[in-house]
């Protein structure tokens, strides 16, 4: 006979969807704090997710005690702690194409002189999962974990051409941010910039994303449709087109070939 519960210790829908509430608002809060590069007081964090202060000061604490946060004593202000940083890196330890992302990086800097980047596709984002910086770099394009809109670069826009039209209807909004004064800000032309990047096989942009560069990016053909592409960065004034048309053409060939060999080793 199955042992009846007492109803005192058992939770009421008041206090489940209580904790549900708590739980979404820390973790709007450590997403708060990962999108501002500055300390912030529980007055900034009340103007920007509109909490009560009744509410911010428990999870403020809680996440103050487990290591999420770090505190300012002088100031009483507060930023991420290095939990955030642990965990991140416990996402990469445990991603199976990380390996073989970074030494299919390394040939590609070697082969190129120039930044490689691996990133993946995250909503309307890619966000930078490795680099492989040039020893002439001179623009601080990318560091892991940061994300840019999709539709500002070629990483992006390789991974966008992927989607059907329908599908990048329902995506990206009609009006889209620009980051410089050339990145795409409609639909239409980035529709247009797609079909070009279909016919290539492999994304290009110029400026788009950051001044001062040019980027080519090809998708990694191991997942339908892809999640993942690989980049190169390179400075705008020391390239011609003939230069960005060879190292596009080499990026297809070798996030192929990578594609290859991680379907051969079952990674999906």
């Amino acid at each position: 006979m199955a042992q009846k519960q007492d109803p005192a210790t058992q939770p009421t829908e008041g206090t489940e969807s209580a904790g549900v509430k708590s739980a979404r608002r820390a973790i709007d809060l450590i997403e708060t704090f990962a999108a501002n590069d500055v300390w912030l007081s529980l007055s900034d964090l009340h103007a920007r997710t509109g909490f009560p202060r009744s509410s911010l000061h428990g999870l403020l604490r809680t996440l103050l005690d487990a290591g999420w946060l770090e505190a300012d004593a002088n100031s009483a202000r507060y930023r991420l702690g290095v939990r955030a940083l642990i965990c991140g890196t416990a996402y990469l330890d445990r991603d199976a194409i990380v390996p073989y992302a970074t030494e299919a990086l390394e040939r590609i800097r070697e082969k190129t002189g120039f930044t490689a980047h691996f990133a993946r596709l995250n909503g309307t984002e890619v966000v930078y999962l490795e680099t492989r910086e040039s020893q002439h770099s001179t623009h601080l394009i990318s560091r892991v974990g940061r994300t840019l809109p999709a539709h500002a670069t070629a990483l992006g826009k390789a991974l966008l051409a992927e989607l059907t039209h329908d599908e990048i209807e329902n995506l990206i909004p009609a009006k889209l941010p620009a980051l410089t004064p050339n990145t795409i800000t409609t639909r239409a032309a980035l529709h247009a910039d797609l079909a070009r990047t279909r016919d290539r096989g492999y994304a290009a942009e110029s400026e788009e994303g950051t001044l001062g560069v040019r980027c080519v990016a090809a998708v990694i053909p191991y997942r339908i449709p892809g999640t993942d592409a690989m980049s190169c960065s390179m400075p705008l004034g020391k390239v011609t087109d003939a230069d960005v048309e060879r190292v596009g053409e080499l990026l297809a060939e070798t996030t192929a070939e990578l594609g290859q060999q991680l379907r051969r080793a079952g990674i999906r």
